[in-house]
């Protein structure tokens, strides 16, 4: 097996991830470990045209390059034939050293492959796929996305370092965000909830009427509350707008990061956003199916979660279950000592 040292650290990293957001959120652990490793090398980020302004909040990271894999959906065979074209040339221009895989679709293991380098970690969902990669790592679906990234540079040979999971926004982001909340009569020391109601699939969610109840709730308890939501959810957030609320729905992907880091306390679905919050180092609620092994809890953290019962819908959770979590994350030493205006 190789053991990577410091002096025989690969000048230049290849990271792929196209997707989606959790998922590329899950990969900062990873790619810190490495910049830990490696304090010299560049650091390049591979990943989807919708992701990029993310890799923002990565200071590991040097280089972003982004890929329309919307160009790819269309499919205008010479269009595609030159974009891959252009991608491929660049990446072997980088001359990379090691390239590591964390996706293991098939085609970030052939931009692997195609990436020259002497070194090629991957993830492995598939036997068929083995060959693109110099070290590929069979996928153990019984741990979390981040202990797996962390597990396959084991694996491959890097020394552990203290797990770090630190997301950085930009200065003018926050100014937008901190502009957002004077714009929306929103005081940034006031105690408040961010709430990201809808996920990517309709199984799920949590329905915007428990939603709504949970924010009136708090509301009439003293709390600001606002609503998030993606560029295609403005419409189905009109009964948040209706109510009073805020609605930053179709804001810019930072913005939404910025927004929830002055926020107190951040509740959404089985989704990427509070994955975001949580490395922002926000307290989190993921209402969610199930928080056992294997599944997209916040890391480290399994009891940030309001799951139903055993064989029931997540519809089935009650508002009063929503409820008494929020009371239990506003009770903790730490969220009273930020209320206070400790941090």
């Amino acid at each position: 097996m190789l053991v990577l040292t410091q002096k025989t650290a690969p000048p230049h990293i290849l990271f792929i991830r196209f997707k989606s957001i959790g998922d590329v959120i899950f990969t900062l652990p990873a790619v810190c470990q490495v910049r830990a490793s490696f304090p010299d090398a560049k650091i390049v980020f591979l990943t989807s045209r919708e992701n990029a302004a993310l890799l923002r909040g990565f200071r590991a990271v040097d280089e972003i390059i982004a890929v329309d894999r919307d160009l790819y959906r269309r499919g205008n065979p010479w269009k595609i034939f030159c974009a891959t074209a252009g991608l491929v040339r660049r990446l072997r221009r980088e001359n990379f050293s090691l390239a590591i895989d964390l996706q293991g679709y098939v085609e970030t293991a052939i931009l692997t492959w195609c990436s020259g380098a002497p070194q090629r970690w991957g993830s492995v969902y598939n036997r068929g796929r083995r060959w693109a990669y110099t070290q590929g790592v069979t996928r153990d679906y019984g741990l979390h996305p981040v202990d797996w990234n962390l597990f396959l540079l084991r694996k491959c040979g890097l020394a552990p370092n203290p797990i770090r999971e630190e997301f950085i926004l930009p200065d003018d982001v926050m100014q937008s965000a901190r502009d957002f909340f004077k714009a929306n009569q929103l005081l940034p020391g006031r105690r408040t909830l961010f709430i990201q109601p809808f996920t990517s699939s309709p199984g799920k969610n949590w329905p915007l009427e428990g939603y709504l109840s949970v924010a009136k709730f708090w509301r009439e308890h003293g709390l600001q509350v606002l609503f998030g939501g993606g560029p295609g959810e403005s419409d189905a957030l009109e009964p948040a707008r209706a109510e009073g609320f805020p609605v930053s729905a179709g804001a810019p992907l930072l913005l939404s990061a910025g927004l929830m880091k002055l926020s107190t306390l951040v509740l959404g679905g089985d989704t990427g956003m509070p994955h975001l919050a949580l490395a922002l180092g926000k307290r989190v609620i993921v209402i969610m199916q199930s928080n056992r092994p294997g599944n997209c809890f916040p890391f480290q953290h399994p009891d940030w979660t309001v799951t139903p019962d055993e064989h029931q819908p997540v519809s089935g959770i009650t508002t009063a279950a929503v409820n008494a979590a929020c009371a239990k994350a506003w009770a903790e030493p730490e969220m009273a000592f930020a209320f206070a205006g400790g941090k």
